[in-house]
């Protein structure tokens, strides 16, 4: 499945932080007197690995990996959201009962990830060669995240049976793409700038020592 063990690495990445964000949608967080949930601030961590991919390893390598992660990120999210269902452990047998609430959260992020990821690499790519770095992550991030967090609300929340969530999916939707935002511009992508700068230069190093073999 993995040809090298930088693909491996990225895939364990995105499965990684597609479960961790799932599990943290579920807990309500407030935030400077704003409802949110802590899953708001880790997703956008996927962007900034998919763009860093693009720009390493071409747009190709960052389409395997999203197809590559969808299913096992599908399976291990539905395994660890009915385990630690609202945040607190419900035991092992827990898994013996379907959870359509946790299913649909598994479900959404499924879908939204393959879109918005897409979407995310197609405007990142077309922007990637301006001589300005940060206009392709920051455009890629607002369309991706905008697709993104509308995608997954819908099929997760409405109508669900968390009468919080079903109540107020829309205004959480729309507060969580809003500081999703506000934190891909003021904060993941100068996180993106210094990881790209240190990437580049490992990538580099590691042509030239092995140049001589090829």
């Amino acid at each position: 499945m993995f040809n090298s063990s930088s693909n491996l690495r990225l895939f364990l990445i995105h499965v990684f932080i597609i479960v961790l964000s799932n599990y943290a949608v579920q807990i309500p967080v407030t935030v400077l007197g704003v409802d949110t949930t802590w899953g708001t601030f880790t997703y956008p961590f996927i962007f900034v690995a998919t763009d860093l991919t693009i720009r390493i390893y071409g747009a190709a390598k960052a389409r395997k990996i999203i197809f590559t992660a969808m299913l096992p990120a599908l399976v291990v999210s539905y395994i660890v959201g009915t385990l630690f269902s609202f945040g607190q452990y419900q035991g092992l047998n827990s898994l013996l009962v379907f959870s359509i609430f946790v299913f649909r959260i598994s479900l959404a992020s499924f879908s939204a990830y393959v879109v918005g990821q897409l979407v995310d690499i197609l405007v990142f790519q077309r922007l990637r060669a301006l001589k300005q770095w940060y206009i392709a992550p920051a455009a890629s991030s607002i369309m991706g995240n905008a697709l993104d967090t509308f995608i997954f609300y819908a099929i997760a929340f409405y109508q669900c049976n968390d009468p919080y969530m079903a109540e107020n999916w829309v205004s959480l939707g729309i507060v969580d793409y809003l500081v999703k935002i506000a934190a891909s511009l003021s904060l993941f992508v100068p996180i993106y700038g210094m990881i790209l700068n240190l990437l580049a230069k490992y990538v580099l190093t590691n042509n030239r020592d092995s140049s001589p073999t090829i």
